[in-house]
């Protein structure tokens, strides 16, 4: 008090009238531009309680400055992943019975088309991932492009370090993008490291330098490699010891990527070239890193690319259609279930139809808060007939949809605000009823092993818990 009474007057009625024009500035900011009603009002609260800390907080955490020209950064001349050979097959499932209207839908949105000729190959646990995907880039002999949200500065970090900057030595084109906040997991970062090894390495939007891209609540959080512009991996799975099993130790998660070859790797690799414009100011275009790609298998595949800029709501499209189309069963594993009420209603719509929709979520999670805040809304799926599983053993952080065991969805993105808004997700639907069968077999193995959680169970847990819970659900918006 004797500090504040110090401060000459003039100084404090300066303050004063910052803090009312702050505040009414974040209040009609947050009025006019954020899309959710919900996050609407909790931002508006907040900043009508706290002029001082609240719009400090929403200039911080709740405006999306991203502004990128996503369709200029395409175009450029390189490879799109289509195949002339490759329409016959694409074209058939763009006209099947009961996919029609979802193919149609989703070209849509996305405006690319469905690809023939892929081959899909799940990888459980970097155990079986990791190898592999070193083994890639030590046989890589033109270029290397990966994109990660987080790359540990542990011993799995400098086996992929090591990897690239032997590609390097051998004058293979190395791309590396690292999350700006994801690359804080371990300290030092990994990005000091991989400069210091001559591994050509960008961050994707830094949150202090410069000022004007303040972004500290956005995260690239998709996981890309891609090797000579012919093999590719993608899905959940982050460069960390966690993932692999360490002796005396075991496994800490459990996680799902995917092999990738065929003609859609072309489009990953046009979804690395533009973030990667965007965050280094390089252009990817042409040999080595697009090159012609031939057909390997079965799969028609559609790249979902979604974020907080152009792309915003692919992704929220895509489960609403997915779901809408199912006739039998709908699958989903998730580390994350926070969904919004239209999910939530498409859900429970199929579940009405004679749809069964099992939800496979991790009984162990490592956000606790989350956790809370899913147990607080589960009995809006339970009341009308979906099954909930709560998987024991270690977290498992894979991200697999199923429909009807045909159509699949896999890649980066959770069921939860932060995916569906607020992140930089990269997805891949899959038309193909051998891949569909291999991951609802998957889904299969963790539901043996899974506890049911029934609507009665979670109306009987104490009211501390109810409250805790409850409590935690309010900040859906922001998690």
């Amino acid at each position: 008090m004797e500090i504040f009474s110090a401060i000459p007057l003039v100084w404090k009625w300066v303050v004063a009238i910052v803090t009312v024009l702050g505040a009414i500035a974040a209040f009609i900011h947050a009025v006019l531009y954020k899309r959710d009603s919900r996050a609407a009002v909790l931002w508006v609260a907040f900043i009508l309680l706290a002029p001082l800390a609240g719009p400090i907080f929403y200039f911080l955490f709740g405006i999306n400055r991203i502004r990128r020209r996503a369709s200029s950064l395409r175009g450029s001349g390189r490879a799109t992943g289509r195949h002339p050979k490759s329409r016959t097959r694409a074209e058939e499932v763009a006209h099947s019975h009961q996919f029609a209207n979802l193919s149609k839908l989703m070209g849509t949105v996305t405006g690319l088309p469905l690809v023939s000729g892929n081959r899909f190959e799940p990888l459980q646990t970097g155990d079986e991932a990791f190898p592999i995907m070193l083994d890639a880039i030590a046989s890589a002999r033109q270029s290397v492009t990966l994109a990660t949200y987080i790359f540990d500065r542990d011993p799995v970090g400098h086996r992929f370090l090591e990897a690239l900057s032997q590609a390097v030595n051998r004058g293979v084109q190395v791309r590396v993008l690292v999350d700006a906040a994801g690359a804080r997991y371990s300290f030092p970062t990994i990005v000091h490291a991989l400069k210091k090894a001559g591994v050509p390495v960008a961050r994707f939007l830094p949150t202090l330098v410069p000022f004007r891209n303040i972004t500290i609540n956005l995260r690239n959080h998709r996981k890309i490699l891609i090797v000579d512009g012919l093999v590719g991996f993608t899905g959940g799975m982050n460069i960390r010891d966690g993932n692999c099993s360490i002796p005396g130790r075991g496994l800490k998660i459990r996680d799902t990527h995917f092999r990738v070859t065929g003609p859609i790797v072309s489009n990953m690799q046009a979804v690395f070239a533009d973030d990667w414009q965007f965050a280094s100011g390089e252009q990817l275009a042409g040999h080595p890193w697009f090159v012609p790609v031939a057909e390997e298998g079965p799969v028609v595949a559609r790249s979902i690319v979604d974020g907080p800029d152009a792309d915003v709501g692919r992704l929220k499209w895509a489960l609403l259609a997915g779901i809408s189309a199912a006739r039998k069963s709908v699958r989903v594993v998730t580390p994350y279930f926070l969904p919004d009420q239209d999910l939530i209603a498409t859900l429970n719509l199929a579940a009405m139809r004679g749809v069964t929709v099992d939800i496979v979520l991790p009984e162990n999670n490592n956000l606790k808060i989350v956790h809370w805040a899913t147990m607080a809304i589960l009995w809006q799926v339970l009341m009308h007939g979906c099954r909930v599983w709560l998987a024991s053993g270690v977290f498992d952080h894979s991200k697999i949809m199923v429909v009807d065991d045909q159509w699949s969805l896999i890649g980066s993105a959770n069921w939860d605000p932060r995916s569906l808004r607020l992140n930089f997700e990269y997805n891949i639907e899959c038309y193909d009823t051998e891949l569909a069968r291999q991951l609802s077999g998957m889904v299969d193995e963790r539901i043996e092993s899974a506890r049911p959680v029934s609507l009665e169970s979670v109306d009987s847990r104490p009211l501390p818990v109810k409250f805790r819970d409850g409590i935690a659900r309010l900040f859906t918006p922001f998690l």
